[in-house]
């Protein structure tokens, strides 16, 4: 309830500055931006300020880290023609409408964020007892609604983080989206759409209200769609009005669950930098070869004739994400008839890997001999962001009283 159809369209996703990126970021998340970024009208960016609620005692890695991980994006293939790329911090209005959210956001949703727990276990290290971690939820919440977003690509631990936005955007449109008029407002609206379409509006909206018909809020949904005759502030008007609620102001997003990656290490774990299992974008091709064949096996197979079971080795991982099924069946039947040894099992994951790197890390060399070409890059995201994200806070800082012109 409460979203905008036309913004299904919108998809913003954002990514932790971390340096040079690795494989298990491009199949966990670049591949995905990809293909959206074909499909929907996308919108990527660089989340420092997000790195600051775990990172803020040591600034000096962000700089680098940023303008690192934008290259690999543009290496595997994000495409500055495709999707607006930029910087979270270079669009001061998402700090802004963090900050408005906040004077309205119940401390205790915050709190029951799952993941909130969950990082101070597992950063008991870092000293996270700070506002901006306790908060950084509603500062994602404030990256998506800035720009009334109606996609959010999330893995599935992700999904509470998108039932709070949903619930900070409820919550605003309840106490804002009543405007002075409103109902007069909406019918005045519903006018300008014509004799029989307001008829059929009014109708569908009846139908929805009294008699909970989900079939008729859909038809009515589309037909605002594709109405010429209104304004989109009347549109966003009769949106709410169809529902019984106010104006919406800031629709509910909704999550876009995304496949798991399914990228493991070089040691059979989850690939991460923490655990020091990667193999990075830019890796040298003769580096990427060590790192395969020096890649722990099947504790078993001490001896060549030795047979193994794949399923206990961390080269059949990437087997299965690398190799087709004849190569598969090979290892499967050479492995536990001790037919093949481990280096001439690791040699098609080898060749694999380095084909997959070789178009992204010649992009990644153009971009690096280039450097002015990616801030331009940036520059124009960070400008066609601003833009969309200024109509939105305008329209929320006269929602709150805060427009005095």
């Amino acid at each position: 309830m409460s979203s905008l159809p036309a913004q299904n369209q919108r998809v913003v996703s954002g990514m932790r500055p971390t340096g040079r990126l690795h494989l298990g970021h491009y199949h966990g998340v670049l591949k995905n931006w990809i293909e959206l970024q074909h499909a929907y009208e996308c919108l990527f960016f660089v989340a420092d300020w997000h790195a600051l609620t775990t990172h803020y005692e040591d600034p000096r890695i962000l700089s680098e880290s940023v303008w690192d991980m934008v290259v690999d994006w543009l290496a595997a293939g994000v495409s500055p023609g495709a999707a607006k790329i930029f910087i979270q911090s270079r669009v001061p209005e998402h700090a802004e409408l963090h900050l408005l959210l906040s004077m309205m956001t119940p401390l205790g949703w915050l709190e029951r964020v799952p993941t909130y727990k969950d990082q101070q276990e597992k950063l008991r290290e870092k000293d996270l007892a700070t506002y901006g971690f306790l908060g950084y939820p509603l500062l994602q919440s404030a990256d998506v609604l800035i720009y009334k977003a109606g996609l959010v690509p999330v893995g599935e631990d992700q999904v509470a983080h998108i039932e709070i936005t949903r619930e900070v955007a409820r919550r605003f449109n309840h106490l804002y989206g009543r405007e002075p008029g409103f109902e007069e407002k909406a019918e005045a609206a519903v006018d300008k759409m014509g004799k029989k379409n307001a008829k059929l509006y009014r109708d569908l909206r009846r139908r929805y209200q009294e008699q909970g018909d989900d079939q008729a809020l859909d038809v009515a949904r589309a037909m605002l769609e594709t109405q010429q005759n209104i304004s989109l502030g009347d549109r966003e008007r009769l949106f709410g009005y169809l529902e019984g609620s106010g104006k919406i102001i800031l629709p509910e997003p909704q999550a876009l669950l995304t496949r798991t990656s399914k990228m493991p290490g070089l040691d059979g774990q989850k690939m991460s930098k923490s655990y020091n299992n990667t193999i990075s974008l830019r890796e040298d091709p003769a580096e990427v070869e060590k790192k395969i064949r020096t890649m722990p096996t099947d504790p078993a197979r001490v001896r060549r004739t030795d047979p193994g079971e794949p399923e206990k080795c961390p080269v059949w991982a990437l087997h299965q994400v690398y190799s087709d099924e004849a190569t598969c069946q090979w290892v499967q039947e050479g492995c536990r008839s001790a037919g093949i040894g481990c280096l001439e099992c690791k040699q098609p994951v080898i060749d694999a890997v380095r084909a997959e790197l070789r178009p992204i890390q010649e992009r990644a060399k153009d971009y690096e001999a280039d450097p002015a070409a990616v801030r331009t890059i940036i520059n124009e995201g960070c400008e066609a962001a601003r833009d969309m994200a200024r109509d939105t806070l305008d329209e929320v800082r006269r929602a709150m009283g805060l427009s005095y012109r």
